[in-house]
């Protein structure tokens, strides 16, 4: 059995809509509960009554994490507190309905598994539903979005005023993006934006002097033909971070940003000297700054990542290291896609023939470096077509031994990737490429 909790506050829209599943709780006991006041109380799993330690408390723009004991302290004024830990949906409590510090509030315990829809697949009623029937039939729980596509478009209207400037208007493929997110969330459905940030041939087209360079000045174009932005500017980052605030307001549950990179080409340049120094600040600033902005909205910050970068030490050249990217996003969704892997992992030369070893260790390798628990983790997994070694299919067969990887892992769920937007098929198709700077994600 499930349920669906909506609080709707004067001025601010919907604060939250609560995901529960029966028997996984998260309780919170919240005491002193009345405006300007200060507020305590302690977060603990109810199904096995243990306390949750790191768990993300939110009152307006002051934010506290709870201590070994699930125990918290914050202070300030508001209608609502937001609460969210790893593994759990988000959610947000009423202050006046905890007046007498009586309560307990429960969430359910949550691990997304997913699919995507691009920018024209999420206005195509027919791909629509045809994934919403499949998540259906497959018993998933989760959609992910595009609310910045890879070529720039915002699929609503948006009322950051450089995406019209941009021409990220110029094709509008949700008319309603409230009604959507609603329905998705009376389908038990975690709703997740996909924010494509520095890869963005209309802003880079439209302002040049915000755009990648090549050494002779021109704009650098990838191998699609498509431009980029600088990620060291910080224009750029304030467009991409007021899209993502929009998108919360909107009530995504989670912001989930693409290409959060630079390109991986070289002689090109830049508006701060190219090393690895620069570009890990540049990267890791970038997100760090997101995750300040969309505090008072309690919304869980992902960050999609290459493949290799679970592997690689430095930072691939792109700005991407493990180590600093897990202090500064709630989710680390790595690309675990076979095809990706050109180079093979240690023992597996020919990924695509073992798509459950490349996931499966690749994890492990990620968890061996930073330390951080599995569940910090949710990765995109291969639902199309190869393209790179032997253009076999991948069915059922292979995307289920992706899945039985990430769950005997035990990360926070897993999402299908296919850019044409058709899964379980024997007709998958990569399409134009599927990871890299100018081979799609």
């Amino acid at each position: 059995m499930r349920a669906f909790l909506s609080i709707r506050s004067p001025g601010r829209g919907p604060l939250s809509r609560v995901f529960c599943a029966a028997g996984l709780w998260l309780s919170v006991t919240i005491l002193l509960a009345h405006p300007g006041a200060r507020y305590s109380g302690r977060v603990v799993d109810a199904a096995k009554k243990t306390p949750i330690a790191g768990a993300v408390v939110t009152l307006g723009d002051r934010v506290v994490r709870t201590d070994r004991d699930g125990r918290f302290e914050i202070s300030g004024s508001g209608d609502a507190i937001g609460f969210r830990a790893h593994g759990y949906v988000r959610r947000w409590v009423p202050v006046a309905g905890l007046a007498d510090g009586s309560g307990d509030v429960e969430l359910g315990a949550f691990r997304p598994k997913g699919l995507y829809l691009s920018f024209y697949g999420v206005g195509n009623r027919q791909l629509r539903e045809s994934a919403l029937r499949l998540i259906k039939e497959r018993g998933l729980n989760a959609m992910v979005i595009d609310v910045k596509g890879d070529r720039g478009m915002i699929p609503y209207k948006s009322s950051v005023a450089l995406a019209r400037q941009a021409g990220a208007q110029k094709l509008i493929t949700i008319h309603d993006p409230a009604a959507l997110i609603d329905r998705l969330h009376r389908d038990h459905l975690y709703v997740v934006a996909r924010i494509v940030v520095f890869k963005d041939n209309l802003l880079a087209t439209a302002r040049p002097e915000l755009a990648v360079k090549r050494i002779d000045g021109a704009i650098y174009r990838d191998r699609e033909q498509l431009a980029w932005t600088d990620p060291f500017n910080r224009e750029v980052w304030n467009y991409n971070i007021a899209i993502a605030v929009e998108a919360a307001r909107l009530g995504f549950d989670e912001i989930q940003v693409d290409y959060v990179r630079f390109p991986d080409a070289s002689g090109l340049a830049y508006s701060a000297a190219n090393t690895m120094a620069n570009r890990l600040a540049a990267v890791t600033g970038f997100l760090a700054e997101a995750r300040r902005q969309l505090a008072p909205y309690n919304v869980f910050l992902a960050a999609d990542i290459f493949g290799y970068v679970m592997w690689n030490r430095d930072d691939t050249h792109i700005g991407q290291r493990l180590e600093e990217l897990a202090q500064v996003v709630d989710y680390i969704s790595p690309m675990l896609y076979p095809s990706c892997f050109k180079y093979g992992i240690p023992g597996y030369p020919n990924p695509v023939a073992h798509p459950y070893q490349i996931v499966y260790r690749s994890l492990q390798n990620g968890r061996e470096r930073t330390g951080i628990a599995p569940i910090r983790f949710r990765p995109w997994l291969q639902g199309f077509r190869d393209y790179a070694f032997d253009r076999r299919h991948y069915g059922d067969a292979e995307i289920g031994a992706q899945i039985k990887a990430a769950e005997d892992f035990g990360t926070n769920g897993w999402m299908l990737w296919n850019p044409r937007n058709v899964y379980f098929t024997r007709n998958h198709d990569a399409g134009p490429g599927s990871c890299g700077s100018g081979t799609g994600k």
